[in-house]
């Protein structure tokens, strides 16, 4: 996965932390997060704080 693949970043989070509301995690807790997934294949430093709304954006529409 990278950085564009929000959707499916959402889904893989979605399931590895069923219990966390997406509403209240750090952008500094969800970069770790993310860069952490089995899958995620990209430069951690690629990312941008429009990246990281977008995936928890997405994750929020999981939660839903």
């Amino acid at each position: 996965m990278k950085w564009t693949d929000t959707l499916d970043i959402a889904i893989e989070l979605y399931e590895k932390f069923p219990e966390v509301d997406p509403r209240y995690v750090r952008f500094t807790d969800l970069h770790r997060w993310v860069t952490e997934l089995t899958d995620f294949d990209d430069d951690p430093d690629k990312s941008s704080e429009k990246i990281l709304e977008a995936i928890q954006m997405a994750w929020i529409d999981e939660t839903e």
